[in-house]
Order: C-alpha cells, then sequence, then structure tokens
C-alpha cells in the first residue's frame, strides 16, 4: 500500500476499456488530484509541525553551534544535547523560544509538504502511464492494467524506482518554491534575545513577512533564494529517500511481520524510515541550515564549498551535528503528518465528494 493519499474517483467518461484482442473489460485508473493532496498534506503538515517545531529550534542551534571552529573535548558549549538544549531554551526563553519561527513554519508546511506530498501520487500515475503506454496495443489510458494478453512486461504500480523518482522530484519543486520561507525560518529560529544562548550570526527580524521584505529590500530576489541549491539537494534527497521507504517498511510489517495495516504499522513505518532517512538527510540539512543563517557577506559560495569547509574545520562528525534532534523531529513529525493527513482526506472527500 502506498503513502496515504486522497482516493481516487473513477473516470466519468470511461470507467471501463475493452483490452485489444481480448473482449475483456477492465477499468481505467483516475488521475489523482493534486489539488486535493496539496490540501490535504499542507493542513496535515501544520498539525504536524506545531508539535514538532521545538525539536526543530533545537536542531537548528545545535546544527549552527560551533560553526567553522576547531572543535575539541574542551571546547565550551551552550547545547550539548537535546535535553539541555530544550532545557536551557525554557529556562532562558520560555515556551516562546522553543517555538520561534512557528507562523512562518506553518507557511513552509504548506507550500513544501502541499506540494510535496500532493505531487508524489500524480507524478507516480504518469511515470508509470509514460513507461507502460507501449506495452500492449489498444490499452486505454490508464497505467497498464488494461494491457492485451500477451503485451511486453507493465510497470507495477509500487516500483520502487518510479516512487524514488516520484518522491525527489516533488521534492526538489517543493523546495524551490518554498526556498524563501525556508530561510526566513532558519534565522528566526537561529535568533535569541539572550546573550548566553547565540550560535551563528543572529538576524533580528519582527516577523515573517518584515523578514522577507527586509531580505528583498536588501539582497533582491538573490536573497530570497540563497541556499536555494542547498535546500533542493536536502530536499530531494530526504523525499526521495523517505516516502518510498515509509511504503516499503509498512508493505513488509503487513506481509512479512503479519501487522494490521493501521495506525501501530503507520507509526513503526515512520519511525524505522525516519531514521534512515536522517542518517541520508543531516550532512544536507547541515549545509541548508548553515547557508541561509549566514550573514550577508557569504560565508559558503555553495553547497559544495559548505561541505568542505565544514568538514576541513570542525571534522566529519559536523555533518552529523543534531542528528538526535533531527530524527526526534522526522520520526514523530512523519507520524502526525499521515495520521492528520489521512483525517484532511476523509473531511476533504466528505464535504467534497469526488466527482463520478
Amino acid at each position: 500500500m502506498s503513502t496515504p493519499v486522497l482516493k481516487r474517483s473513477p473516470s466519468s467518461k470511461a470507467d471501463m476499456t475493452t483490452a485489444a484482442g481480448a473482449g475483456t473489460a477492465v477499468k481505467t485508473e483516475q488521475q489523482p488530484s493534486a489539488l486535493r493532496g496539496f490540501i490535504a498534506g499542507g493542513m496535515a503538515a501544520c498539525g504536524a509541525v506545531t508539535l514538532t517545531n521545538p525539536a526543530e529550534v533545537i536542531k537548528t542551534r545545535l546544527q549552527l553551534q560551533g560553526e567553522l571552529t576547531k572543535q575539541s573535548p574542551n571546547t565550551p558549549r551552550i547545547y550539548t544535547n537535546f535535553g539541555q538544549a530544550m532545557t536551557h531554551i525554557l529556562r532562558h526563553e520560555g515556551i516562546r523560544g522553543l517555538q520561534r519561527g512557528l507562523g512562518c513554519a506553518y507557511m513552509y508546511q504548506i507550500l513544501m509538504n502541499g506540494t510535496r506530498l500532493g505531487l508524489y501520487e500524480p507524478i507516480k500515475f504518469q511515470i508509470h502511464r509514460l513507461l507502460n503506454a507501449g506495452s500492449g496495443a489498444g490499452t486505454g489510458t490508464g497505467t497498464g492494467v488494461g494491457a492485451g494478453a500477451g503485451a511486453g512486461a507493465t510497470i507495477t504500480k509500487n516500483n520502487n524506482l518510479v516512487n524514488i523518482i516520484a518522491g525527489g522530484t516533488g521534492g526538489v519543486l517543493s523546495a524551490f518554491l518554498a526556498s524563501p520561507l525556508f530561510l526566513v525560518k532558519t534565522r528566526l529560529q537561529s535568533y535569541t534575545s539572550h546573550a548566553d544562548s547565540r550560535v551563528g550570526f543572529q538576524h533580528h527580524y519582527r516577523h515573517t513577512f518584515q523578514a522577507l521584505s527586509s531580505i528583498f529590500q536588501h539582497e533582491g530576489v538573490r536573497g530570497l533564494y540563497r541556499g536555494v541549491d542547498a535546500s533542493m539537494l536536502r530536499t530531494g534527497m530526504g523525499s526521495s529517500v523517505q516516502l518510498p521507504l515509509y511504503d516499503i517498511v509498512k508493505q513488509r510489517l503487513i506481509n512479512v511481520a503479519g501487522m494490521e495495516n493501521g495506525a501501530m504499522c503507520h507509526g513503526l513505518s515512520s519511525l524505522i524510515s525516519g531514521f534512515f532517512l536522517c542518517i541520508v538527510m543531516n550532512p544536507f540539512d547541515i549545509v541548508s541550515t548553515r547557508m541561509f543563517n549566514q550573514e550577508g557577506k557569504a560565508l559558503y559560495k555553495n553547497p559544495i564549498d559548505c561541505f568542505v569547509k565544514t568538514i576541513r574545520t570542525e571534522g566529519l562528525g559536523a555533518l552529523y551535528k543534531g542528528f538526535t534532534a533531527h530524527y526526534l523531529r522526522i520520526g514523530p513529525h512523519t507520524i502526525f503528518t499521515f495520521m492528520f493527513m489521512e483525517q484532511a482526506r476523509n473531511f476533504l472527500n466528505r464535504t467534497f465528494p469526488p466527482r463520478e
């Protein structure tokens, strides 16, 4: 079973097509609605980020701590681990400190995850349709289910390579669209008025729109899209791993472990896939965070330059700074997103029934 998406309705014009030479009636699959997926994905991600934003704030600060400075066991650190960082921020900044950038995070999640999750199934549908177009003569507009007898092999619905391509494509596009919001969110989350809590360069903005306006006035469109290449790498890599791996793990738990396709299965799938996602994604997340937070005079020319300077100065382990905080955000965020997405999908289907 694939990642939770809005239910597909039968085609209103041609519910049945006839396979060539076989005379057998088969259903033609309708393309999933990207708009419904966008709305459900955006709503679900907003619900999830309300609960996981504190972990994102902690992760951001851990990743910026000690930027381009030689590290040693005796190097003083403001934040030593996830628990200590949470306690420190609560003590000095209160709950508002842990929820810094939440308003911007909502806008980012709507645009990024709405696009990413909304396009995943439609892109898969189109890839299958394209690859299976020549698998049999006289097929309908479906994804190969109407191929005639004796036709060439079709690409199955849950082909892993297709899922990876679909996830990566949606991830790259969504990262490009939402990059200015990711930039502002990073800067809002790293900022603190408390002198003993500061890491990285401090950008002081009153709110999201003032930040966007200020960056545009001083740096233009290029300033708003600073670090977009790193963001596209990060989200493209993450989506190409997360969505297909979630599908794979869930199918193994159902088919091999005999678990019921329910909340427990979905939660465990999210936690397992989230762990491997963090392993792949954390180095790219470090680069994105640092490129977004750098001051007007850029420290890094591009993502590769950031990788090289970080490893050369801080060592290879620096690419996994904030890993625990990253995982404690990704795992629950995935669980909550898919759980809320099911509810959003059901709400949309009840309120605006798909046309038959």
